[in-house]
């Protein structure tokens, strides 16, 4: 009788586990991001991936992710954002200045984790102050347009001798007007004069290509922005081709084929926007969640590139880069 009662107690026990189990709560994030397209994720949402598994999260079980992808038309993201609202989602993480905008102007409820983001988001209206954001957007910045200055020090190191600079940017990057600025303030220390070349998509950036190619330059340099970052081989190139030195705020753009990168790790950032997610998910507000900064910044060099355009590597070079892409 023992062993029977048991066993009709285990089986009444049985269904309210597996009730249990079915009706845990899969969180639901939206994904909002300028670049990338519809046939596949980009680097930035691989880097985010690895940081939800890495915070315990496995997509399909205990958590749901509902990417928007705008592939360079940041006309595209205000509908995305609405989208992601209506859902709704428990928190949305933005990669680049136009996603978070766009996500910020959409709610006011919803937990919004930025990334990947240049400018001051202060500046930018995305938050109150760094230190307590105070609203509910939160992430992580890298903040890195202030290194223009340092940058173009050590292009003019690697080239003495280039003085006409050709920029790739985009307008409809609210971040690549800092960009500019930061350049453009730094460029006559070093005898440079410049020359703006816009690239908000892809037959853009054929454009600016065509122009460099009429009128040369003798460096190019990049603001960083998810339309050229996508296209950083074809940009690499080109240069190439060209025998043009590069410069550039990320490693990812020399990984690609340019030369010279100063600035922050992204892909670290883009893995840490998860433990923010997670937190938030976990009860944490938005507004208390101050917004990280880096604090450490990696110079790269693409030795492989400066023999092929026929430059020589600074010594000084070799002992300072962080890495040496061979």
């Amino acid at each position: 009788m023992l062993c029977i009662a048991a066993v009709a107690l285990g089986l009444l026990g049985a269904p309210s586990t597996a009730v249990a189990q079915s009706t845990a709560k899969i969180h639901r994030i939206g994904w909002l991001g300028n670049g990338g397209a519809p046939s596949g994720p980009t680097q930035s949402v691989g880097d985010f991936q690895q940081g939800l598994r890495d915070a315990g999260y496995v997509e399909g079980k205990n958590v749901a992710v509902e990417y928007r992808y705008a592939g360079g038309d940041p006309e595209r993201l205000a509908g995305f954002a609405a989208e992601l609202v209506r859902l709704p989602v428990d928190v949305i993480v933005t990669s680049g200045e136009p996603a978070a905008l766009a996500a910020k102007r959409a709610t006011s409820t919803i937990p919004i984790v930025m990334t990947e983001i240049g400018m001051d988001p202060v500046k930018a209206g995305l938050v109150v102050s760094l230190a307590r954001p105070g609203g509910n957007v939160t992430g992580l910045a890298s903040l890195s347009n202030d290194l223009w200055q340092k940058r173009l020090a050590l292009l003019k190191e690697f080239a003495p001798k280039a003085s006409r600079v050709a920029v790739l940017w985009n307008p409809a990057n609210p971040g690549n007007a800092d960009c500019v600025a930061e350049i453009k303030a730094a460029a006559p220390s070093f005898g440079m004069q410049l020359r703006y070349l816009e690239v908000s998509n892809a037959s853009a950036l054929e454009g600016a290509f065509a122009k460099i190619s009429k009128e040369p330059a003798d460096a190019l340099v990049t603001c960083l922005d998810s339309v050229t970052l996508e296209r950083a081989g074809p940009i690499a190139d080109f240069a190439s081709k060209r025998r043009l030195p590069t410069l550039a705020p990320l490693k990812e753009y020399v990984q690609a084929g340019g030369l010279l990168s100063l600035g922050a790790k992204l892909a670290d950032q883009r893995r840490r926007a998860a433990s923010y997610v997670d937190r938030i998910l976990k009860g944490a507000k938005p507004a208390d969640l101050p917004i990280e900064r880096p604090t450490l910044f990696e110079l790269v060099v693409n030795v492989a590139t400066a023999k092929t355009i026929g430059f020589v590597v600074p010594a000084s070079f070799m002992v300072l880069a962080d890495e040496l892409i061979e």
